[in-house]
């Protein structure tokens, strides 16, 4: 049990690392930048397509969980709980910069407190949701919540794989 609660835990800062190095990457752009391949890249547009697809992957999994009347109320309050919310400003790097290096760590060390937060909060509201659950329902979740037996995206395609 405690080796989920960690891989859960994992799962859930490497998630939040993603979402987070999109979001900044989403506040960076403006419509009349240019994107990755040229394309224009609009913020809202961004946002609003990742809101998009959590919804679609958050209507699936509720399909594939069958969930009972009972559960439903549980599920509704984890779905609310984990929600994406309008990403955090990005620091000004500039002015970051130009900070003396103890303060540009604190500054840094704040945001992944505030970042641990959040974190912490999602893994409250999925510890009590996760308890509704019967024993099938939870392998139907771990098989399908942040990469399940291929492991988190972050790590199938991150640090793990760097030689």
């Amino acid at each position: 049990m405690n080796t989920i609660r960690k891989s859960i835990l994992i799962g859930l800062t490497v998630l939040g690392m993603g979402t987070a190095s999109l979001a900044a990457h989403a506040a960076d752009t403006t419509t009349s930048a240019a994107g990755r391949h040229g394309h224009q890249v609009n913020a809202e547009q961004m946002q609003a397509k990742m809101a998009e697809h959590f919804a679609a992957r958050q209507a699936k999994l509720h399909e594939l969980l069958k969930l009972t009347a009972q559960q439903e109320a549980a599920w509704t309050t984890y779905q609310a709980a984990i929600k994406p919310s309008a990403p955090a400003s990005r620091p000004d790097h500039a002015a970051l910069k130009a900070l003396p290096a103890p303060e540009r760590l604190a500054k840094m060390i704040e945001l992944a407190k505030q970042h641990t937060a959040t974190m912490e909060s999602h893994l409250t509201a999925l510890t009590a949701f996760y308890g509704t659950l019967t024993a099938e329902q939870k392998k139907v979740f771990d098989a399908k919540v942040m990469g399940g037996e291929h492991g988190p995206r972050g790590m199938r395609h991150g640090m793990m794989h760097r030689g």
